[in-house]
């Protein structure tokens, strides 16, 4: 059987993540070709991308997109694709698909643009202290907590003035809890982790200080059933928050984090591989 090559886009300096993405393809006979999306060559990346059967995106960088809707117009497959980051990556229109689709969120409104109007809806609002949201950004960017109308002034001017044009933003309400992640591959849950940080009130991501694990209940369980249904990313991690015991969706991270746990970091990724491999035969049958 002809050897399958993935190739596996990332951005920034080689992480632990692609070493043993790349180790554990080997032992499962894959040849693995690094993309560095911040040395792009239009005319390399053409040709990189002909030797590999699929692609996976592992950078969380919103110009990543911009690569995967290139490669896509190359003709080739990758996981995830560009169509899937419609509802995940715009935080306004994540809520509005949850909602829709009877997911629960917490309370989130989108604020004017005009500074009298915004302050008006957060009074309206009267959810204090209140999470302010750009409608895009990674790793917490654009994301501030305010504890009074005047703060909230201070943040959403200084969001404005740190981006080109007017960047939309979002208000939430607060909800003081731990924040949960569920990992999913192929809309099957891999791996749980619960993230704490005690020093401060962000606990997502880079922010948690504390990693446990924490079992799926089974209103979770269906929860997360819904949540796929709409959200079509085949490799990914859920945020959620606890309010009065009951789970709300905070949002759903394409390119998750595979080191909450590093005992099991060669074991997801070994699965992510199984899943790639699968798609490559996938779209082999297609084709003939």
């Amino acid at each position: 059987m002809e050897k399958r090559t993935i190739g596996l886009i990332y951005s920034g300096r080689k992480s632990k993540d692609e070493e043993v993405f790349a180790r554990v393809a080997k032992k499962k006979d894959v040849k693995t070709v690094l993309i560095n999306i911040d040395r792009i060559d239009e005319k390399k990346l053409e040709k990189t991308a002909k030797g590999c059967d699929i692609l996976y995106n592992s950078s969380a960088e919103e110009f990543s997109v911009e690569l995967v809707k290139t490669l896509e117009e190359l003709g080739k497959k990758v996981v995830d694709s560009s169509k899937s980051f419609y509802y995940i990556e715009e935080k306004w229109m994540f809520y509005v698909k949850c909602r829709k689709n009877k997911i629960p969120v917490p309370e989130t409104i989108l604020l004017s643009q005009n500074i009298t109007a915004a302050k008006e809806e957060l009074i309206k609002f009267n959810h204090w202290p209140v999470v302010l949201k750009g409608v895009s950004g990674t790793m917490g960017e654009y994301v501030e907590e305010a504890e009074t109308i005047n703060r909230a002034e201070k943040i959403i001017k200084r969001f404005w003035k740190e981006d080109s044009e007017r960047l939309p933003i979002i208000a939430q309400e607060f909800i003081k809890s731990p924040s949960y992640r569920v990992t999913l591959i192929d809309g099957k849950i891999v791996q749980t982790a619960i993230k704490y940080n005690k020093s401060g009130w962000k606990a997502t991501g880079v922010y948690a200080k504390k990693i446990g694990r924490f079992a799926v209940d089974k209103n979770l369980s269906e929860i997360i059933k819904r949540l796929m249904r709409f959200v079509k990313i085949k490799v990914c991690g859920v945020d959620l928050l606890k309010k009065e015991g009951k789970w709300l969706v905070l949002e759903v991270n394409s390119d998750p984090a595979f080191d909450f746990f590093e005992e099991e970091r060669e074991e997801i990724i070994g699965k992510v591989i199984d899943f790639l491999k699968k798609e490559i035969t996938h779209e082999s049958h297609e084709a003939s």
